[in-house]
């Protein structure tokens, strides 16, 4: 029994070990995966149950004359014109120019792939409750995935490299808090169904698990 118990130790101690050493694997598997499902479900009915779910929370304990504003708000910061002045004050700001190309590089192309994807599952918008105007297709959100990579990556990069400790755990709170905001704000105006959103997210952590990793090793680690 002892050698049974020793050995059920050992076994669970080189798993735990497997699963941190591949966490990041680990996560890309699950995110494409429920990508995927979400995909699958689309296909066959337009308006999932998560859709109706997500919106009768966000009305039933947000919407409000107070809240719009907000949500209108929070909403710029994942547009177009935002996101490219950002990366153009932080190209400036930033000394290294390979990182301020490594942050343009991500913006274009998670771009080009919501707008890819967008494509191949032409799924419309929302109409019954929409508070702002929107056109394209809807899944997956654009403002959701592209500010997910876009806030993400910057995210990491303060995570890598901030020596800063308090301003470190600041930033890292504010980054990893917008995406979220803004896929809310995306399903409280009317404009996205919550699979939109959460497909959008699912997208972007995957892609941020391979494109960090690309920078890490042939950008980042050559200039530090």
């Amino acid at each position: 029994m002892k050698e049974k118990g020793k050995l059920m130790k050992r076994i669970k101690k080189n798993i735990k070990i497997w699963v941190i050493k591949n966490l990041k694997w680990i996560i890309l598997f699950i995110c494409v995966i429920g990508f995927l499902v979400i995909f699958e479900q689309i296909g066959e009915q337009e308006i999932m149950k998560i859709d109706r779910i997500g919106y009768h929370l966000i009305s039933k304990f947000l919407i409000s004359d107070f809240v719009t504003p907000i949500a209108k708000f929070i909403t710029i910061m994942g547009s177009a014109i935002f996101l490219i002045a950002v990366t153009v004050i932080l190209c400036i700001v930033i000394q290294n120019k390979k990182i301020g190309i490594s942050i343009v590089t991500n913006l274009i192309i998670i771009t080009e792939l919501n707008l890819l994807l967008k494509n191949i599952v032409q799924r419309p918008r929302p109409t019954e409750f929409r508070m702002i105007d929107e056109s394209g297709y809807s899944f997956p959100s654009g403002h959701s995935m592209v500010s997910m990579a876009f806030y993400g990556f910057l995210l990491y990069l303060v995570y890598k490299y901030s020596k800063n400790r308090r301003l470190k755990v600041l930033l890292i709170g504010i980054l990893g808090i917008i995406p979220i905001l803004i896929g809310m704000s995306r399903i409280y105006l009317g404009v996205h169904y919550t699979s939109d959103v959460i497909g959008g997210f699912l997208v972007s952590i995957s892609y941020l698990i391979l494109y960090t990793r690309v920078i890490k090793k042939f950008v980042i680690e050559k200039n530090f």
